[in-house]
């Protein structure tokens, strides 16, 4: 992997690689931009095949953050930190470790909860330097309120986005194919069911998808063939990248609009929905719910704040739907150009 060149590619602004011996930490920390204020983005500890593809991942979700807060309106720019997660790693002490490497950034970056990691790291994170949120006692760390309000505004996204694409004002009936039930994705399988949608669902833990079935009437289907099957939304809420060369053609709904990070495998397959006639609700707007949370957290607006910061999702969506279509553009390149007229 030529690491320079990929930096290039993604226009990353730092690539800081951290080791710790001592507590077996393996951490890199991308910032994308710092433009409109410090880089914002939560860590993440995952089980990777490669170092080269935790890089990767790092700047992925980096350049995500970017654009996820400048189409919010947030004063902030973005910035991932991803743990390696591996036998031998002592998890209190590599997070606190990674907080020294934090703090050596002095506010350049703020880092948060994300996938696999707790309140608790957050915590070692904060021995060592101010620059975190979620820690214990916040509200990021309250219950599950960042994931709840993750998945409020992917439930307000929806919604929008059926209005646009169908007329309806209401879900009742309404099938909606949810590929995964982590946080995020129960959270918002429980807002669906309750405004009467049909939910068809996948996960990886069949404990959770038998949860569903019981709490929700859902439909269990397989994570390889749940984007098969008919339905007017397609809400991916798992890892990114499923939205492919080779699933696009197979899907069979109306709507793509859910709460994971970089559900497109290429920046450019939004043309090939476009083409299937299938409404992409850009991810970086519509699942906006944690950022603008931890937004309201450093705004000291609590969650009063929160709330009213998420229920301006749907009309970021509808901008941008209607800006798309006034330019004849996909929404995704419509989402990023709003975006980049805020940063550039």
């Amino acid at each position: 992997m030529d690491v320079w060149r990929a930096m290039q590619d993604h226009g990353m602004e730092e690539l800081i690689f951290c080791q710790d011996q001592k507590s077996g930490l393996k951490a890199v920390i991308a910032l994308h931009s710092t433009k409109l204020g410090p880089a914002l983005g939560g860590c993440r500890l995952w089980s990777y095949a490669s170092e080269q593809e935790a890089i990767e991942d790092a700047m992925k979700l980096a350049k995500g953050m970017t654009y996820k807060a400048a189409i919010s309106g947030l004063p902030y720019g973005g910035g991932k930190a991803v743990v390696l997660k591996h036998v031998g790693m002592k998890r209190d002490a590599a997070f606190a470790a990674l907080g020294r490497f934090i703090e050596r950034l002095h506010g350049e970056y703020i880092t948060g909860v994300d996938l696999g990691t707790t309140p608790q790291d957050m915590d070692q994170i904060n021995r060592e330097t101010r620059h975190v949120t979620d820690q214990s006692g916040t509200l990021g760390a309250t219950g599950n309120f960042t994931a709840e309000m993750t998945a409020y505004g992917v439930f307000l996204g929806i919604q929008t986005s059926l209005t646009c694409k169908y007329g309806l004002t209401d879900m009742k009936g309404v099938r909606i194919a949810l590929q995964g039930l982590g946080k995020v994705g129960y959270a918002l399988a429980r807002r669906l069911h309750q405004a009467g949608a049909q939910l068809i669902v996948s996960d990886i833990d069949p404990g959770k998808i038998s949860q569903a079935v019981q709490k929700f009437n859902a439909l269990p289907v397989s994570s390889e063939n749940i984007h098969l099957h008919s339905c007017e939304v397609y809400a991916p809420c798992a890892m990114g990248g499923t939205l492919t060369h080779l699933s696009i053609p197979q899907l069979s709904c109306g709507i793509v609009a859910g709460a994971a990070n970089n559900q497109l495998a290429d920046e450019q397959l939004c043309d090939m929905l476009e083409q299937r006639n299938i409404l992409y609700a850009p991810d970086y707007a519509i699942n906006a719910g944690g950022i603008l949370s931890t937004g309201a957290e450093l705004a000291g607006t609590g969650a009063r704040g929160a709330t009213a910061a998420v229920e301006k999702i749907p009309g970021t969506l509808k901008h941008l739907y209607e800006y798309a279509r006034k330019n004849g553009i996909t929404t995704a390149s419509a989402a990023d150009t709003i975006a980049e007229a805020k940063f550039a």
